[in-house]
């Protein structure tokens, strides 16, 4: 007797737990495999970016840019944002005719307020090597709007790999470089030349390829200097030559004159003590800023 009323206890709570499961709604979203596509919308040296739709629901975005680090942002752009924040369960699913596969968990994350989603680094690298596994990598959370409904947001893996390899052609073309890195640069020149020294053409070589990819270059300042050999005038003058060169220089690379602003300073300003060849080198020397626009 107690057997059974053992057994009796356990078919209740399966019972219990089934019921209260099935209570809680599971709305799904995903592309079904007629309406899955992947689209290179940026594909250029300073920005990578591949996109799949995801029908009533918003878009999934993976974006790499120039960098000295090979780097990868994904976001899960809503057509709602998050209401209030969650914590999410990012689950690798088996597609429905491979039925004989089990689904993986992968991480947990969170999903901010008023924000869409965003993953970094190893997880959105992770995010593709699920996809080009032929699975669909599954965000699955808690509705904000209704606390009985869970929500499964899928990336659907057909079609993918094509469009994938292109995505990493793309990558493997960026610019090992990015805009922070040459924002602000210093060149220096060898005594009265009018040209920057050798070590320096490669950086500025770095700057003009970048100028010719991005449209957002809106001021360029140049700003020369020379060590103090020499009277004020000869160095004056040395100095403003050294910025017009530089000025036509980035007017050949497509910048409009007014975006550019150079000015010479001479023997002003040194740096360093200019009674020394070591001192006198770091006199000689350019400063180039970049400025960009922000949307």
């Amino acid at each position: 007797m107690n057997k059974w009323y053992r057994l009796t206890l356990t078919g209740a709570a399966i019972f219990i737990a089934t019921s209260s499961y099935a209570m809680e709604m599971q709305t799904r979203y995903v592309a079904k495999p007629l309406e899955s596509h992947w689209n290179i919308i940026k594909d250029t040296p300073l920005e990578c970016q591949l996109t799949h739709p995801i029908p009533h629901f918003g878009t999934a975005q993976f974006t790499s840019r120039a960098s000295k680090k090979i780097n990868l942002d994904f976001e899960l752009k809503m057509n709602r944002p998050m209401g209030k924040t969650r914590n999410v369960t990012l689950i690798s699913m088996p597609p429905s005719w491979r039925p004989g596969e089990k689904a993986d968990r992968v991480t947990e994350i969170k999903f901010f307020q008023q924000f869409d989603g965003y993953i970094g680094g190893q997880v959105a690298w992770a995010l593709l090597s699920e996809l080009e596994k032929g699975r669909f990598p599954t965000f699955s959370y808690q509705a904000w709007r209704s606390r009985n409904e869970r929500v499964e947001v899928a990336l659907s893996s057909v079609l993918f790999q094509k469009k994938y390899d292109e995505f990493s052609q793309c990558i493997h073309r960026l610019l090992p470089y990015s805009f922070e890195d040459i924002s602000f640069t210093i060149l220096h020149y060898d005594r009265d030349s009018l040209q920057v020294n050798k070590a320096s053409q490669k950086r500025l070589a770095q700057i003009a390829q970048y100028i010719r990819y991005n449209q957002d270059i809106d001021l360029v300042l140049v700003s020369t200097y020379t060590d103090g050999d020499g009277t004020k005038s000869e160095r004056q003058n040395l100095s403003e030559r050294r910025a017009k060169i530089l000025r036509d220089y980035f007017k050949s690379l497509g910048l409009p004159e007014n975006r550019i602003q150079v000015e010479g300073y001479g023997k002003r300003r040194p740096i360093a003590d200019d009674s020394s060849p070591v001192g006198k080198e770091k006199n000689r020397r350019v400063v180039i800023s970049l400025g960009r626009n922000r949307v």
